[in-house]
């Protein structure tokens, strides 16, 4: 079973940033995603699951149709999340919960997106196992992250920082989702790289 203190440990560090992690995030997200988390939420279908949902930056991106269900496990950045949702007018049902124990049923939604989520969530390969439980066959796995980079020297670096940046922010700078994606039985339709191969945007189908 995963560590439970590890989950009480990020809750209390989201909680900590809640209130300024929008302000922070505004400039670098803009240079190191540009228009990937417009194009995630574009690829949504149907009933849609945001893990990880954060401050709900991704709420205005998505079409009215979209039925949208976002979890986090900060409670402070959920009231974030909601404020900004009555801002936009855009509704959602914002639920505190683990990406690695989903609280939805089997094949109940039509998509998934994790926009720079898999970073942090302590074990990755269980999220995307429950990625592929709750997702309908044919349903989208929709992934944004920030990865470890396909240039040798780049992405050395990141492996040498990353014991200081999970000590400190939680992050893991070196994970690479996309052979995760695979190793759970999604089909992959779309790859792409940006930043000196440190963002990968990936979409994916669950078998029909």
């Amino acid at each position: 079973m995963y560590d439970q203190r590890t989950l009480r440990e990020l809750a209390t560090h989201y909680d900590r940033l809640a209130g300024w992690y929008d302000a922070a995030m505004d400039r670098m997200e803009r240079w190191l995603l540009g228009d990937w988390r417009a194009w995630a939420a574009q690829q949504a279908v149907g009933r849609t699951l945001e893990i990880a949902i954060g401050t709900g930056r991704t709420l205005p991106f998505f079409r009215r149709e979209i039925v949208l269900i976002g979890i986090d496990l900060s409670l402070g950045m959920l009231r974030v999340a909601q404020r900004r949702a009555q801002a936009h007018d855009r509704p959602v049902t914002l639920v505190r919960a683990d990406a690695q124990a989903l609280p939805l049923r089997d094949a109940s939604v039509d998509s998934v997106l994790s926009i720079l989520s898999l970073c942090t969530i302590p074990n990755p390969q269980r999220a995307l196992r429950e990625a592929y439980r709750v997702l309908r066959p044919g349903g989208r796995l929709v992934l944004v992250e920030h990865v470890r980079s396909d240039r040798r020297l780049l992405g050395l670096a990141q492996c040498l920082i990353e014991p200081l940046s999970v000590r400190f922010a939680h992050d893991h700078l070196a994970r690479e989702p996309l052979p995760l994606v695979v190793a759970n039985g999604f089909h992959v339709l779309q790859e792409q790289r940006r930043r000196a191969g440190i963002v990968q945007r990936i979409l994916a189908l669950k078998p029909s």
